[in-house]
This record gives structure tokens, C-alpha cells and sequence, in this order.
């Protein structure tokens, strides 16, 4: 073997080594990465899209905005909202929530209007989200900044003026940690924010199932246990459960 021969089987040595170096890399480190193969807004839409359309289940969107929210870093999402641009100048109520409306940056495959309406909620610390149902309803909250005390519930059936509610979530929910609403699964929710501020960035799912929808504000202190797991919840009109929950006082 001339000279010019080995060196051409070296570098062939010396490329090969490369490869299979930069494959065990991909392989060490690729399930970490967890690529997304189109932008998560645009498959945020897509999975929106399907749920108004009915190619998926309210419970099957819940699963699949989880499984979205886990494979992306927060400050992805919060560039892409501006939420330094929606946090300036934020106005907090005394009582309550306040919210804005997001807009999304231009995407190509991303339309204009997408499938679900897009909002941030804020508020100060001890306020609240008020303990509520939906109908005809899903939404999805992931927590941007702060710490709240979420609660869900499951709303059984209705009966009469009062909602028949099962508890299934009460924790402390934190900085990237997500929850959902469906018709389907955990219906009920109440926020409670512990820190100074807190912010969730939400998509709201309407008129779900050809049919306009609707949201149950609930006296949750006069709960009656039914002993069956289950409890019997008073509806209250909005003005009164603002009243009643906006700001936590029991401690």
C-alpha cells in the first residue's frame, strides 16, 4: 500500500469514528431534546382544531396539551407571547382576576385566528381564580409566573340551583406546571394566587358540541357532603362569588 493509499484509509478511519461519535451524542442526548417537528403553536392549534371538529375526545386534547407543555421550555413560550410586554403596566383588581389577550407572532402554517382563543390571566396574591364549572367548555392553564393553590373538581350532574362535584386535584401548582378543563375531566377548577403576583397563560376552547357555553360560579364554603364522595355545591351569580372568593381571607 503506497503512501497516498494509507492516508485515504485513514481519513475514511478518521470520518467513520466522526460519525459514529456524533450518532452516540444524538443517541445520548436526543431523548432530552425532545424535538418538536413543527412549532408547539402550530400543533397547539392542530390539536384545537381537532377537538372542534370532533376528531378527538375533550379528555384526548387534555392528554395531548399535557404531553405539549412537557416537551417545551417556559421561556420559549413566554418569548413567543411578549409576556414582558403583557406584564408592564398589568392592572391587578382588588378582587378577582384580570386578563389579556394574546397575540400570536406570524407563523406560516399558523392562521391569523387560530382555533381556541388566547389570554393571560393575572392577579395578586390571596386573589383569586373563583371556584367554577363550565358546559360546552375546555381550557388549558399553564402557570407562568408565581405560585397558586389550584383545586379541581368533577362535576357530576346538575341539580336544580346546585352542582354535584367529586374532588379529584387540590395542590400547589407552580412555575411551568399546567392543568385543563373539559366537560370530560376535572370540569370544576379554583386558583388561589401564594405569591405577590401570578400569571397562567390559558386557551379557551367555546361552544363545544354545537352548543353555546356556559360557566357555573360556585359557593364552595356551603358545600353539602353527600357521603358518597360527592358533594352538593349552591351556584352563585358572578357578583357574589367575586364577592365571596375574589379575595381569600380564610387562613
Amino acid at each position: 500500500m503506497d503512501r497516498r493509499e494509507f492516508n485515504k484509509g485513514l481519513l475514511a478511519t478518521v470520518a467513520n469514528f466522526a460519525l459514529i461519535d456524533s450518532l452516540f451524542a444524538y443517541n445520548a442526548f436526543g431523548s432530552n431534546i425532545k424535538p418538536i417537528a413543527t412549532h408547539w403553536a402550530i400543533k397547539l392549534n392542530e390539536f384545537c382544531s381537532d377537538l372542534k371538529t370532533e376528531s378527538i375526545t375533550a379528555n384526548q386534547w387534555q392528554k395531548h396539551i399535557e404531553e405539549l407543555y412537557a416537551k417545551i421550555e417556559l421561556n420559549e413560550i413566554l418569548k413567543f407571547i411578549d409576556f414582558n410586554k403583557l406584564y408592564k403596566g398589568f392592572e391587578y383588581p382588588d378582587l378577582g382576576v384580570n386578563t389579556r389577550l394574546v397575540k400570536f407572532p406570524t407563523l406560516t402554517d399558523l392562521p391569523e385566528k387560530t382555533a381556541f382563543v388566547k389570554k393571560v390571566f393575572g392577579m395578586k396574591k390571596d386573589r383569586a381564580i373563583i371556584p367554577h364549572g363550565h358546559s360546552n367548555m375546555a381550557s388549558a392553564h399553564l402557570i407562568l409566573n408565581g405560585e397558586m393553590h389550584l383545586r379541581h373538581y368533577e362535576k357530576v350532574r346538575q341539580d336544580q340551583d346546585n352542582l354535584i362535584i367529586k374532588p379529584t386535584i387540590d395542590r400547589i401548582a407552580k412555575i411551568g406546571d399546567s392543568s385543563s378543563i373539559s366537560d370530560e375531566k376535572d370540569n370544576v377548577h379554583w386558583f388561589i394566587a401564594n405569591t405577590e403576583t401570578s400569571f397562567t397563560f390559558d386557551v379557551i376552547m367555546l361552544d363545544l358540541n354545537n352548543k353555546s357555553y356556559d360557566i357555573h360560579n360556585l359557593d364552595i364554603h356551603e358545600k353539602q357532603d353527600l357521603s358518597d364522595g360527592t358533594l352538593r355545591v349552591p351556584i352563585l351569580d358572578v357578583e357574589k362569588a367575586l364577592k365571596k372568593y375574589g379575595k381569600e381571607t380564610h387562613h
